[in-house]
């Protein structure tokens, strides 16, 4: 009797908490880098934001079409040209028991704001958020802010008091190597919460018996592991070690789509792959040029780009999984230049010619830093460049790390030369062109990520004039004239759009999108 009623009471449990115990699932999936910080105000880095997803929420979110849907925030609605109103979900609380209120909200939004943020690009333009009530937020723009809602997708929401009780009310400093209690630990209002992490070995998260949602898959608990060797990473899945693969090298993806055991799902994703390139030291902090730096001359920059193969990256590197491009955002994003977006093949001697004509006859050193567990087959992008560059007397020097090095690294500004890729979860120009090739202003959304500091005041005036242009085709137009006079100037050298595609057991289910985000509430295994 006793047995019986315990397990009714453990059924009773189960069902209270939402968690569906008859086919409740763990997922295990890897990729080849390690979540990069818990704290979701520090490092904007495509995968660690993806993961978060599963812990923090924000006030809209995306659905399975990407379009932009109600999320912490039931509705909002435009107060006057400058302020938007949002009213608040009732009855959500964090993972710690204790009731979300607009006070969280105002608090997040000033956190995500401050000197240490990494996401100050999606709070272009707002000026602060205010409590209207306890469920009542206003926030407020420096003008009218036509893509506000779209970059509020990616401002995750904290609790003041858990901040408050552990000393983070401010962002880790990431790029400085801080560590804090929010850099190891989460509370958050999502489906999922952290149960446990050790950093580059395994991070666990297990379902939020609080979450307001319903989840549509199966999934009560996430398993993650990083495992950077590529045939390390698929040997685990085809022995069920693991059920999914975020980044099953190219190579292996016809051995993989011809194993029954195996499902392969792929598809675009609005991820840019580049190089930049130092233009604004007097002298490069990494090459034999000594004096001058070669990169601030035009004609160097285009000799780059005229001889680089993208073709053969795509065909030999990537093994068909990329889109080469000229420009810096993909086609699913709103005010795409299709028609700056072609591709010339490598003029190996219009680059010598052009190098010489710069005074670099026999070409130069100079060293390109990579990572080596970001994007699909990174690395070895990077010595493919090296080899095209050397066809013109450019010697350069690969120098690859995992991302939790590469990132500090960058955003320390100490490269002269380096890869990087750009995904829009806004899926609007401005969040792009505003980040990468605006002029770099410190502390500031402007430039967050122009690491080699480019700079044309004409690309800067078009690009403050589409902050706050709320007609499309006025926007599409701005975003076009920023595009074109950077890819005059040579600013930056655009590679490819990712193609990516998932690997997973096949008795998984999952929804796969152009942001590629595992979303994990959506998940079914079987």
């Amino acid at each position: 009797m006793r047995i019986a009623t315990a397990a009714r009471a453990a059924a009773l449990i189960l069902l209270l908490a939402g968690i569906p115990h008859a086919d409740a699932k763990t997922l295990r999936y890897s990729s080849q880098g390690d979540i990069t910080t818990l704290d979701p105000h520090a490092n904007n880095e495509g995968f660690t934001n993806a993961f978060l997803d599963n812990v923090y929420e924000t006030l809209a979110t995306r659905g399975k079409d990407l379009k932009v849907e109600p999320s912490l925030a039931l509705s909002w609605q435009p107060v006057d040209a400058t302020t938007m109103r949002f009213r608040l979900r009732p009855d959500v609380k964090f993972q710690d028991g204790t009731p979300l209120t607009a006070d969280d909200v105002v608090f997040s939004i000033g956190r995500a704001l401050s000197d240490t943020s990494n996401f100050k690009p999606y709070l272009a333009g707002v000026k602060e958020a205010r409590e209207v009530d306890d469920l009542t937020v206003d926030i407020v723009t420096e003008g009218p802010a036509p893509v506000l809602v779209p970059q509020l997708t990616e401002v995750r929401i904290m609790s003041r008091k858990w901040c408050t009780d552990h000393n983070v009310t401010k962002p880790q400093d990431y790029k400085n190597k801080e560590e804090t209690y929010a850099s190891r630990n989460a509370n958050g209002t999502g489906p999922y919460m952290v149960k446990s992490r050790a950093e580059d070995v395994k991070t666990v998260a297990v379902a939020n018996p609080r979450w307001w949602g319903k989840r549509e898959g199966n999934v009560d608990e996430i398993v993650y592991l990083p495992i950077k060797a590529d045939a390390t990473r698929i040997a685990a899945l085809l022995s069920g070690e693991t059920d999914f693969v975020l980044d099953p090298p190219p190579q292996d993806i016809p051995r993989l789509k011809s194993n029954p055991s195996i499902k392969v799902v792929e598809g675009n994703e609005n991820r840019t792959v580049f190089l930049g390139m130092d233009q604004f030291r007097d002298e490069l902090l990494y090459s034999d040029v000594k004096g001058r730096n070669p990169f601030k001359d035009r004609r160097v920059r285009q000799a780059f780009q005229d001889a680089l193969d993208l073709q053969a990256i795509k065909t030999q590197v990537m093994r068909g999984l990329s889109v080469p491009t000229a420009v810096m955002f993909a086609p699913q994003v709103d005010g795409y230049p299709k028609d700056l977006d072609h591709v010339r093949p490598a003029i190996i001697g219009m680059a010598k010619k052009e190098l010489a004509d710069a005074g670099y006859p026999n070409g130069f050193e100079v060293t390109l830093d990579c990572p080596n567990n970001r994007y699909i087959n990174d690395e070895k992008i990077c010595v493919a460049v090296a080899g095209m560059l050397a066809r013109i007397g450019v010697t350069v020097r690969v120098n690859a790390m995992p991302r939790a090095q590469y990132f500090p690294k960058i955003q320390n500004l100490d490269t002269s030369f380096y890869m990087l890729g750009w995904g829009v979860p806004t899926f609007d120009s401005q969040y792009a062109l505003q980040s990468l090739i605006r002029t770099r202003v410190e502390k500031t959304a402007d430039g967050d990520y122009n690491l080699g500091r480019y700079s044309n005041p004409k690309v800067d005036e078009a690009l403050d004039q589409l902050k706050t242009e709320v007609d499309p085709r006025k926007r599409a137009a701005l975003a076009h004239l920023a595009s074109a006079l950077h890819k005059t100037d040579v600013g930056h050298l655009p590679l490819h759009f990712q193609v990516i595609p998932w690997a997973m057991r096949s008795n998984v289910s999952v929804v796969h999108r152009a942001d590629n985000r595992l979303t994990v509430k959506w998940v079914k295994v079987q």
